[in-house]
C-alpha cells in the first residue's frame, strides 16, 4: 500500500485558506496513492478556540475531504475538531475512498501543559481502522508519549500506527525518537505526520516520517510543505513479528 503524508503550513485558523492550500498540494501529486493522512487540527493550527471551530459529526470539514477521497480514490485520515454531546474533542478521521466516513478516534491524551485540556475533552478508547486490509491505529500528537495505548494496538496486532501532529520545533528530536520506538517496540508500521511553518505560539519543522517494524525510517521530509510517499509491504510486519517474536513475551500486560 502506497501511503502519501500531507505536510503544510496551515493559515491559522482559516478553513477556506487552508483548503485552497491543500486542494492545491494535492493537484500537483503525480503518482496514486492508498491513504492520505492530513496532520492534526489540519483545517485550523493547534487552535484553542474549540467551541468556534467544532463541527458537528459530518459537517463542513467532513465533506471537503469526503470530496478528496473521492476525486482521488483514496482513504483519508485527518484531524478534525468535533463537538459532540456538548463536548469537542480534537479527532483524527477516517474517511473511505468512497467518501463514507468510517470511524472517529478522540484524542486521549490533550496536552494539558499547554491548556489543551481546558478547552478539548480527553477520549474514552483506543480506536482501531482498516483499509485495503491493512489494519491500523489512530493516535494524535501528545498520545505518542504513552506507550500503553500503542501496546494495545500491538495486543490486537494492527499493521500500523498512524500518529498525526503539530509538534513544535523546540521538542522535534523527542517526535522523531517516539515515532521510531513505536515501530521498534511495536514491530509495525508507523506513519507520522507534522506540519510546518509557523503559529501564534510555535515554529514547526515538520518531520513527518513513516518507520518500518524494524525501525528503519523510509520516508522523511524536513521544513517542506510536500505530500512524502512511500510503499508499505505488510508482509514485513508479520515477517518481522515471527521471526522476532518479542511480543509474545510481554509479562506485563
Amino acid at each position: 500500500m502506497k501511503i502519501g503524508l500531507v505536510q503544510y503550513n496551515p493559515e491559522w485558523e482559516s478553513k477556506e485558506t487552508n483548503k485552497l492550500k491543500l486542494l492545491k498540494l494535492i493537484s500537483a501529486l503525480n503518482e496514486e496513492v492508498s491513504l492520505l493522512i492530513f496532520p492534526e487540527m489540519t483545517l485550523t493550527g493547534f487552535t484553542m478556540q474549540s467551541s468556534l471551530f467544532a463541527e458537528e459529526y459530518e459537517g463542513e470539514s467532513f465533506n471537503f475531504f469526503k470530496e478528496i477521497a473521492k476525486e482521488n480514490n483514496c482513504d483519508v485520515i485527518a484531524g478534525i475538531i468535533v463537538k459532540s454531546e456538548e463536548k469537542y474533542f480534537n479527532s483524527s478521521v477516517h474517511i473511505d475512498n468512497s467518501g463514507k466516513t468510517v470511524i472517529r478516534y478522540d484524542k486521549i491524551h490533550p496536552f494539558s501543559p499547554s491548556g489543551e485540556d481546558k478547552h478539548y475533552s480527553a477520549g474514552k478508547q483506543a480506536v482501531i481502522t482498516e483499509m485495503n486490509d491493512v489494519k491500523t491505529g489512530l493516535s494524535v500528537c501528545y498520545d505518542l508519549r504513552f506507550p500503553e495505548l500503542f501496546r494495545f494496538y500491538a495486543n490486537e496486532k494492527v499493521d500500523l500506527i498512524v500518529a498525526i501532529a503539530n509538534w513544535p520545533v523546540s521538542r522535534i528530536e523527542h517526535w522523531r525518537t517516539l515515532l521510531k520506538a513505536r515501530a521498534i517496540e511495536n514491530q509495525c508500521y508507523v506513519a507520522g505526520v507534522n506540519r510546518v511553518g509557523t503559529d501564534p505560539s510555535h515554529q514547526y519543522n515538520g518531520y513527518s516520517s513513516i518507520y518500518d517494524p524494524m525501525g528503519k525510517n523510509i520516508a522523511e521530509s524536513f521544513n517542506e510543505e510536500k505530500i512524502i510517499t512511500a510503499y508499505i509491504d505488510i508482509k514485513l510486519v508479520q515477517e518481522t513479528r515471527t521471526k522476532l517474536p518479542f511480543l509474545n513475551d510481554i509479562k506485563l500486560i
